[in-house]
């Protein structure tokens, strides 16, 4: 039987479309769709269990994977299949999660998974793109409770003018490299790598997207009802007292507020809480907490979030003490590990990272084999958030999902400040010691700080900020809030994280909690985000204004050589021994590249004697002497017909010196006039014809003795006899 299909096409504008469809794939699925942009198609399906969970969180996961056969390729590595997740897909995953997350009912506690996969790629569409229509889609042809259907675009801009989801040849040209998340109403998520453009600029391409989306999230309404939307499944609302929660706030408020107002530390405050809270429990009998105390500890969060954000609102002051625009104290050191290439260690109130660089030849590049993207990174950043910088013993179970994206955040931030012609590949890693609050800004400014330290000549330092804010819609009150703390960022309606230099912002990352959010507070936020990051950039240039001028002792140098293509085997040599010998004998790394028939010679070493001798070995490769030029030649070796001399300038460049061309007078044997190791001048005469060979002379090189005057030659005669 063939499957009915159903089908909705939004119009980009430009030629373009995106297709949704579904009822031909994947109909066990509670929600399926394809969607199809030129000839990339994505498969995205979700499921969610009829069983809640214990939980106390919504368990959702979003998953998204590209095929390789989408791209016609194979996977990498011994076993050719699909393995763990790439970055770039974990990156994927992640915007799509943090637009869909705030949807759901606040008590939905069933475990829902959404499954985003490539099935078909084209070079001229960034799939990632399409990712959170694909998701939202599958979630609206369910019966899965969700508050709106939502959208996600790409946005750059060529030349002044913004273009949707642009195609990657396009974004390397492009300013703005931004995917916005929006419902039709409220913008929900901003990520975006940007180059140094202006806080107007970037409001603007937000709005241009928010435009789009609208379009998108009426796509899937109609698709729903024409495929007959099933009705919104009901669930078993979780238990409620409004006995319990007025008693609750009795006991808590005042207190809560109280201590919240004293502007105490991350663990005093922490400490104080939680004694409060053990006082609210002991004011209900054993039978009470036993049938309630989940419930009675969810009611103290909320007072606890009512006080706090009231505390905010109504007196301009929070939780450690300080107004709303207010940065917490900044410390800084750089060159802090001795051994390192780099290292700095940026402390800002209770979080601190420790940065360190190491450079590298383009060997060390990170090497990304995607089926939507090949290519390979030269400065890359990585970043770690071990349990202690909280406090908290947990088990390491390799890089999380935030970890991978706290470090892209600061990558992206970073990347665009590295100079195009630096001949290094840089890896950046960022160690987060302490944690409260926006330690992926942390990142930023101890890795702008350790790549001066290690003389990397950056085009200008970038500093990073975190912004909050707290809104109360029944009264229109708001506060945005400037370097905000973990429990602001968990207490608040927003997370924007903004990253820039003096000229410009260079990467955002905005997940926004409220509905609704007028464009004026974005606005207010952004300018007093970018007051933030100056200061905080003053901090860092008074620890250390400028580059180091050169990289540390210790550090590799690098020296780049380009030779002809035709060069490049004399150079590595029968199975690469050249190259290892002259590795071995210089304490130096080599590395060749071919571009463009050219051969890239990289030398990376920290003995510069050491790096002159790869240099000269090249040099004598490329030694070609000129016809009429004169050269100095050391003798190492006699031979009975002339002598084997080298080119000092050029080591290795051997050429006969016939025994003819020793001196202008008569030469019987070669060592009456040369011995080995002499050293003297000889010009270089050009190919001789005869033996078609290389001629070079050591007479031709010295003036010529004039002849005397010329003698008379008397011939013997006989006397003659008398006769």
């Amino acid at each position: 039987m063939i499957p009915k299909v159903f089908r909705e096409v939004i119009d980009l504008g430009d030629g373009r479309t995106i297709s949704i469809e579904t009822g031909k794939l994947a109909k066990q699925a509670h929600g399926s769709v394809v969607v199809q942009m030129g000839d990339a198609m994505l498969l995205c399906t979700v499921v969610s269990s009829y069983k809640p969970t214990t939980a106390d969180f919504f368990p959702l996961t979003v998953d998204y994977r590209e095929k390789f056969a989408a791209a016609g390729r194979y996977p990498g590595g011994f076993f050719k299949r699909e393995a763990r997740p790439s970055d770039g897909e974990v990156l994927t995953m992640r915007i799509v999660d943090r637009v869909l997350r705030p949807l759901f009912p606040s008590d939905y506690r069933f475990e829902t998974q959404v499954m985003i996969q490539l099935m078909s790629h084209d070079e001229n569409v960034m799939p990632d793109a399409l990712a959170g229509l694909a998701a939202s889609a599958a979630i609206q042809l369910s019966d899965i409770p969700i508050e709106a259907p939502v959208s996600e675009v790409r946005v750059g801009r060529i030349d002044g003018k913004l273009i949707l989801n642009p195609s990657q040849k396009q974004l390397e040209i492009s300013d703005i490299d931004m995917v916005i998340g929006a419902t039709e109403d409220s913008v929900m998520m901003v990520e975006g790598e940007l180059k140094e453009i202006s806080e107007e600029e970037m409001v603007e391409a937000i709005r241009f997207a928010h435009d789009a989306i609208k379009a998108h999230c009426k796509a899937q309404v109609k698709l729903a009802e024409a495929f007959g939307k099933k009705p919104t499944r009901e669930y078993a609302i979780a238990p409620s007292s409004e006995e319990i929660a007025a008693k609750v706030r009795d006991l808590a408020y005042d207190k809560i507020y109280a201590i919240a107002k004293a502007g105490s530390s991350k663990h005093e405050r922490s400490d104080a809480f939680d004694a409060i809270k053990e006082e609210v429990l002991a004011a209900f009998t054993d039978e009470e907490k036993a049938e309630n105390e989940s419930l009675i500890k969810n009611y103290f969060y909320k007072v606890e979030k009512e006080a706090v954000r009231e505390l905010t609102l109504a007196e301009g002051l929070r939780l450690d003490g300080r107004k709303t625009t207010e940065i917490r104290p900044i410390w800084c050191e750089v060159a802090y590990l001795p051994s390192v290439h780099g290292s700095s260690i940026f402390t800002r109130g209770e979080t601190q990272a420790l940065a360190t660089v190491t450079l590298g030849t383009s060997r060390e590049a990170n090497q990304i084999d995607m089926p939507s993207f090949q290519g390979e990174e030269k400065f890359y950043l990585h970043y770690n958030f071990p349990p202690f910088s909280t406090g908290e013993a947990s088990p390491l179970r390799g890089t999380s999902r935030r970890e991978v994206g706290h470090g892209n955040l600061a990558q992206r931030a970073l990347t665009n400040m590295i100079p195009a012609d630096c001949p290094y590949t840089i890896r950046v890693v960022s160690e987060v010691l302490e944690s409260n609050g926006s330690s992926s800004m942390a990142t930023v400014c101890a890795g702008t700080m350790a790549l001066m330290d290690a003389g990397i000549q950056m085009i200008k330092p970038v500093s990073g900020i975190a912004m909050g804010l707290i809104s109360d819609d029944k009264t229109g009150r708001f506060a945005v809030l400037s370097d905000i703390l973990g429990d602001e960022d968990h207490l608040g309606d927003m997370d924007f994280k903004v990253t820039g230099t003096t000229d410009g912002i260079t990467a955002c990352q905005m997940d926004i909690k409220v509905k609704g959010m007028p464009y004026d507070i974005l606005i207010k936020a952004l300018n007093q985000a970018r007051d933030g990051r100056l200061h905080i950039l003053g901090k860092i240039t008074e620890t250390i204004a400028e580059p180091n001028v050169n990289v540390k002792p210790h550090a590799p140098k690098i020296i780049t050589r380009t030779i002809p293509g035709s060069f490049i085997g004399a150079l590595i040599g029968p199975g690469g021994k050249v190259i290892q010998e002259l590795q071995k004998v210089t304490g130096c790394t080599i590395v060749i590249n071919e571009v463009d028939e050219q051969g890239v010679v990289e030398i990376l070493g920290t003995n510069q004697a050491g790096i002159d001798a790869v240099l000269a070995k090249i040099d004598s490769m490329l030694f070609k002497p000129q016809i009429d030029s004169i050269y100095k030649v050391k003798v190492i070796k006699i031979l009975d017909f002339g002598a084997v001399v080298e080119y000092l300038d050029a080591p290795g460049n051997e050429v006969l010196l016939h025994v003819s061309e020793l001196a202008w007078e008569r030469t019987e044997n070669v060592t009456d006039v040369v011995n080995m190791g002499d050293e003297f001048d000889v010009k270089y005469l050009g190919i001789d014809p005869r033996t078609r060979k290389e001629k070079v002379s050591r007479k031709a090189a010295l003036p010529r003795e004039p002849r005397g005057p010329k003698k008379e030659v008397v011939k013997h005669q006989t006397p003659k006899t008398e006769e």
